[in-house]
């Protein structure tokens, strides 16, 4: 009796066993279910750009992935070395602008690396600019303005709304580019900006679509061109800077989705899939076009060749010109 009894044991303790060996074996064993719990996305500057397209991806992610999904909003790049440390499985994603991998050139030190402690998911949206005139300024093209800023140097100044952001490296590349002097005059804020334009404390602005179209059809500014590589479905009509007699140049603001290194491909596939879908709808684009922003969406390995891209040719202007942001 004693002795059948320990040979049963024995018998449900192999197949204990083996059956934590096959589910320890099986591939992607603990992704099938993904999503099970609800998903974060960590992203920064609340009210802004990053936090309506995290937000917009959020509500309209929750139902296909079947869990809820809620934007964790912190200050500064808290959520960048969060979202850099957290579990590979999918739960904390990252919604990011160049922050992530421009910063590395700005600061001496960064506490995460851009390529080796991401996943990327996919390019979401872009938001191009365009140089905005006071219309004081005796140019109406680009090829109008570089001449005018050769024959004046240093007496031309251009607002930016920050140091290392996109208006700002967008001036400093066109600077770099046609060798001109023009001086930089930094605000608080893209709206304190626009307003010293309007006010005519400075001459030019490579502003936002959105924050300047308005003023460009009161004719309180001029817009010459805008800084994406291809002309922006926002301001149909207005050539790009790089057809406009510099060809080449491309400066805008893009938006992407992250995972951290070492996701489950079958994870990033899954997301890659399901925010692509999100933008590619009607309502969705529609937004973010009221917005001032173009939707993308795009593979995993088109937004990695974004962030390089950028990295080489945006980091070399930081370091050329010396842009610090202590």
């Amino acid at each position: 009796m004693s002795t059948g009894n320990s040979g049963t044991h024995m018998i449900v303790r192999v197949l204990l066993i083996a059956g934590v060996a096959v589910s320890a074996g099986t591939p992607h064993a603990q992704t099938t279910a993904y999503p099970n719990k609800p998903v974060r996305i960590m992203t920064f500057g609340a009210g802004g750009t990053l936090d309506f397209t995290a937000r917009m991806m959020a509500q309209n992610l929750a139902e296909p992935l079947g869990q809820p999904v809620i934007v964790d909003n912190r200050n500064g790049s808290l959520p960048i070395e969060i979202a850099a440390k957290a579990m590979p499985d999918g739960y904390t994603l990252l919604v990011s602008s160049g922050v992530l991998w421009l910063t590395p050139y700005l600061r001496d030190r960064v506490s995460w690396d851009p390529i080796g402690d991401f996943a990327p998911i996919t390019l979401l949206v872009m938001s191009p600019n365009a140089i905005a005139l006071h219309p004081s300024v005796a140019a109406t093209s680009v090829k109008e303005l570089i001449a005018l800023a050769r024959a004046k140097p240093g007496v031309l100044n251009y607002a930016t709304s920050g140091t290392g952001t996109v208006n700002h490296i967008s001036g400093e590349l066109f600077k770099s580019m046609v060798s001109i002097d023009i001086v930089r005059i930094n605000y608080s804020s893209t709206g304190t900006a626009v307003t010293g334009l309007l006010a005519g404390q400075v001459q030019l602005m490579f502003a936002n679509l959105a924050a300047m179209a308005p003023h460009v059809k009161s004719g309180k500014m001029k817009a010459l061109a805008v800084t994406s590589a291809e002309p922006s479905i926002l301001f149909p009509g207005l050539p790009t800077i790089a057809a406009s007699g510099l060809p080449g140049y491309e400066a805008v603001s893009r938006l992407g989705a992250f995972a951290p290194a070492r996701t489950s491909a079958t994870i990033v596939t899954r997301l890659n899939q399901e925010m692509v879908k999100v933008l590619n709808k009607t309502d969705v684009k529609e937004k973010f076009f009221n917005s001032g922003i173009e939707t993308v969406g795009s593979s995993p390995a088109q937004l990695t060749e974004k962030v390089k891209s950028e990295m080489a040719r945006l980091g070399k202007v930081i370091k050329d010109a010396n842009i610090r942001d202590e």
